[in-house]
């Protein structure tokens, strides 16, 4: 087993860092590729049995409305375009539950609505951040922030965790995994930002503002983490998926980054200035 998640863990690492590394068009079908798989592994988590068995309208809606959302996000980048799709997706998704009533239910609009909005919208603050005019080098906070953390506060756990602050929620983690997981990443942010991203960007205080985002970035990563594991756990399943073999689907190997991916994003366009 361990043999599998550690290749497996290497071949995704390699794939999402050649997509960060190209931005573009290869990172956006990366990401919608992501998206569409993670939206049907969580809406299948949160819907009945009964729901489960077949592809149906609300399902349908939703992944056009994904496909019609990256294809904004690709080609015009324009805020209000991309207010309207999501609007026009809500607005179906209702006109659809009037038409069909009563097959489906208020539930499931609203789990559908939120396995949109949750997954693919939120992991598309990736592809903003990496086209963030003059910024596209933040993109990497995102990998650090998550991933790294991840790591960090796995080693920080095993070797020191004593206390468990989520005994129903995630037994197996500890305060003191969750302290390294963050104080970790933001010295690896300090790191990446004294080494590589001072070099291409001039600014003050670059280095303690690259610490920021990441640790920040990693705190909320740990709150997507275990947001995953209450769905989970509120849904009697283990992993979200089987797509990854050793690590479960694409949800479970992803959850950090939905909540990361914003928060990174949303730092980064305050904190740094644009350079031409």
């Amino acid at each position: 087993m361990f043999i599998k998640r550690l290749i497996s863990g290497i071949v995704l690492i390699t794939i999402s860092g050649l997509a960060f590394a190209f931005g573009g068009y290869f990172l956006n079908a990366f990401l919608l590729v992501i998206s569409l798989i993670g939206y049907a592994e969580l809406v299948k988590a949160l819907c009945s049995e009964t729901e489960k068995r077949k592809l149906n309208g609300p399902d349908t809606i939703a992944g056009v409305a994904i496909i019609l959302y990256y294809i904004a996000v690709t080609f015009t980048f324009n805020y209000t375009f991309l207010i309207l799709v999501i609007g026009g997706f809500l607005l179906m998704e209702l006109v659809w539950f009037v038409l069909k009533f009563p097959e489906y239910s208020t539930d499931r609009i609203v789990r559908t609505v939120f396995s949109v909005l949750y997954c693919p919208v939120m992991l598309s603050f990736i592809y903003m951040l990496r086209n963030l005019e003059g910024r596209e080098y933040f993109v990497w906070v995102v990998m650090i922030s998550s991933w790294g953390c991840d790591t960090l506060a796995y080693c920080s756990g095993m070797l020191l965790g004593k206390h468990h602050p989520f005994p129903k929620l995630s037994p197996k983690k500890s305060t003191e995994g969750c302290i390294g997981g963050i104080l970790g990443s933001t010295l690896l942010g300090a790191i990446f930002g004294f080494f590589y991203v001072s070099r291409f960007i001039d600014e003050p205080y670059i280095v303690l503002k690259l610490a920021l985002i990441c640790g920040t970035g990693a705190l909320m990563g740990m709150v997507g983490d275990l947001a995953a594991s209450g769905i989970k756990r509120n849904n009697n399943i283990k992993d979200f998926g089987h797509l990854i073999p050793g690590h479960g689907g694409v949800m479970d190997r992803f959850d950090s980054m939905i909540l990361c991916a914003p928060a990174a994003y949303i730092l980064t366009y305050l904190l740094v200035s644009k350079v031409q």
